[in-house]
């Protein structure tokens, strides 16, 4: 099992400072849900290229990439493996390519038959690709994209390969230093004297090296923690809200709790040196961020 454990942490992927390329693990997420429904089919990419793009463009980098790339690529891996009608083997990484070849892809023959033998496999798998690729916020939406269904003991803790751990007190130390109130919209919930709908967001994501210091955190309420990480909001220059020109919402709601909220200042932690490191605030702006941000809100 560990052998390929380790593979699923160690895809190889174009990367530089600290720049997102998930597009190997979306695929490989892909497989697994397909396997799990489907243990004897093929994937032909025909089919399943408008999947795969969705997916690119939901929980990508905002740059577009064609889902030909990971497809050919991830041969390359020993998780993966296309076929097209004239044999074994991928014709290329063009879209061109992959369908005048009528290309299929399945994962590899060895991963197929771990999966059966051990049964919780899949589900280690596809929790080291979810932890390394993406933060928490984003994982329960991405296995339902996929159609990976994992069973409550199959979340919990796992043997991950990589060593680093998760400093475990940076929730409480990022919630005391905003007081215990979303940075964006102030919400400041609690019920039995205990704070509800609260959390600590990594601005650079773990996955990505994020510190667990305060200064790569903002207190944020889980709405806004899941924009934040989907790219809707973010944060820019003098600390100030960013709302992305992508987002359409034409109800009140959307109105009140999203757009208002464009232009509009953080609410600061209370020692400024906790403010958010405008280091951090670049890379969300570059990686995880969509677009263009919207003109300040008109009061």
């Amino acid at each position: 099992m560990d052998d390929w454990l380790e593979r699923a942490a160690r895809l190889r992927q174009w990367s530089r400072s600290g720049v997102r390329a998930p597009h190997k693990p979306l695929l490989l997420l892909y497989a697994l849900g397909r396997w799990q429904r489907d243990a004897d089919g093929e994937l032909r990419y025909s089919a399943v290229e408008g999947d795969l793009q969705r997916l690119l463009v939901e929980y990508g980098p905002a740059n577009r990439t064609s889902p030909a790339y990971p497809f050919h690529h991830l041969v390359s891996d020993g998780v993966w493996e296309v076929r097209t009608d004239r044999g074994p083997g991928s014709p290329g990484s063009g879209v061109g390519e992959l369908r005048a070849a009528g290309a299929s892809g399945r994962l590899a023959p060895g991963l197929r038959q771990a999966l059966r033998r051990e049964p919780g496999l899949l589900a280690r798998m596809a929790r080291v690709l979810l932890d390394l690729h993406f933060p928490p916020s984003l994982h329960g939406d991405l296995c339902e994209a996929v159609g990976l269904e994992l069973e409550p003991a199959e979340a919990g803790p796992y043997a991950r390969v990589p060593c680093r751990r998760r400093d475990p007190g940076m929730r409480e130390r990022v919630l005391t230093a905003y007081e215990y109130q979303c940075a964006f919209c102030g919400y400041d919930g609690v019920i039995d004297a205990a704070p509800v709908g609260l959390e600590a967001a990594h601005v650079r994501w773990w996955a990505f090296d994020g510190p667990d210091d305060v200064d790569n955190g903002l207190c944020l309420c889980s709405l806004h923690h899941k924009l934040f990480d989907k790219g809707v909001l973010g944060v820019g220059d003098g600390h100030r809200v960013l709302v992305s020109e992508r987002f359409v919402g034409r109800g009140t709601a959307a109105r009140e709790h999203v757009l208002v909220l464009a232009g509009r200042a953080v609410i600061g932690p209370q020692r400024e040196g906790d403010r958010v490191a405008d280091a951090h605030r670049a890379w969300h702006r570059n990686q995880v961020f969509r677009g263009s941000p919207r003109e300040p809100a008109v009061p």
